[in-house]
């Protein structure tokens, strides 16, 4: 008999599936220091945005994080 793997659910295989981000989740799933490199690049992005654009790279850049920010509250707020 061959052993048999479990599946990844349906999301998790969704999220790996989109080409830039699903490498990067699954570089995370791996190594817990990976997001540590993640952050890295994308305050690197954010500075050279910045640096091109202007105030609007980093106002596009605070609207982008602001769902991030509303889930993060309503977690603290559950406890």
């Amino acid at each position: 008999m061959t052993p048999q793997t479990r599946r990844a659910p349906l999301g998790l295989r969704l999220l790996y599936a989109v080409p830039i981000i699903g490498q990067i989740a699954r570089d995370i799933a791996k190594d817990k220091d990976s997001i540590y490199y993640a952050l890295a690049i994308f305050v690197t992005l954010v500075v050279i945005a910045v640096k091109t654009w202007g105030l609007v790279a980093l106002t596009m850049t605070a609207l982008m994080l602001v769902p991030i920010m509303f889930v993060l509250f309503i977690a603290i707020t559950q406890g």
